[in-house]
Formats: C-alpha cells, sequence, structure tokens
C-alpha cells in the first residue's frame, strides 16, 4: 500500500490533474473513490486535523445538498458535520491528498506539493 493516499473523483478535472500530478512524481497513489466508498466520519476528522483546517473546509457548500442539509448553520458540530460528509458523499470537496507529512486540499492543485517529499 502506498503512503500517498488520493480521495478522488474520475470525473472532477482538478481531481484528475492532482493524481497526474502524483504520477507525473513517480509516486503510485492509493486511490480512493470515494464517491463509492466514503470516509468514516472519524476519518474525515483526521484528514481534516491533518490538513491543519477546520472540517467545513472539506465541505462543498455550492452543492444543493449543502443547504437541504441546513449545514450552514454554523452551531452544528463536527461530528455532526463529518456524519453528514460520510451520508451524503458528494458533500466532500475533492481532491483530497494524504501523505506522512499531513495532508491538503488540492484547490489549486499546486497546494498537494505542501505535502510531498
Amino acid at each position: 500500500m502506498s503512503a500517498v493516499t488520493i480521495y478522488h473523483n474520475p470525473k472532477c478535472s482538478t481531481s484528475r490533474k492532482a493524481l497526474d500530478l502524483l504520477r507525473e512524481r513517480g509516486i503510485a497513489p492509493t486511490i480512493v473513490e470515494y464517491l463509492k466508498h466514503p470516509p468514516s466520519a472519524a476519518e474525515l476528522k483526521a484528514i481534516a486535523r491533518a490538513t491543519g483546517q477546520p472540517l467545513r473546509a472539506l465541505l462543498r457548500t455550492k452543492q444543493p445538498e449543502y443547504l437541504e442539509q441546513g449545514l450552514d448553520n454554523p452551531s452544528l458540530t463536527d461530528d455532526q458535520l463529518a456524519a453528514a460528509m460520510h451520508a451524503t458523499p458528494v458533500l466532500i470537496e475533492r481532491p483530497i491528498v494524504v501523505t506522512p507529512k499531513g495532508a491538503r486540499l488540492g484547490r489549486p492543485v499546486e497546494q498537494i506539493l505542501d505535502v510531498l517529499d
């Protein structure tokens, strides 16, 4: 198993660019198609901690489900947000790259360079 994991949506051009960038650097990452295999709520919270950003930074706020589920409510806890993201994985922003050095949301793609060797 690779020490690098990408939470990937093959239909997303930014996600494909991030995967290409990893491969160009000789990295064969573990690819998690998160829409088919969403990370658990605990994994989502751990990924957010590894980014150094709040969990909300990993939410796709322009998805209709974001407002439909009331996720714009600032009083929601990380447990509630993570449960919603796990149950509705289209809410998870992409791509996310996780390495032993940390995790980064690849928007823009170049941000993933921060956690690569």
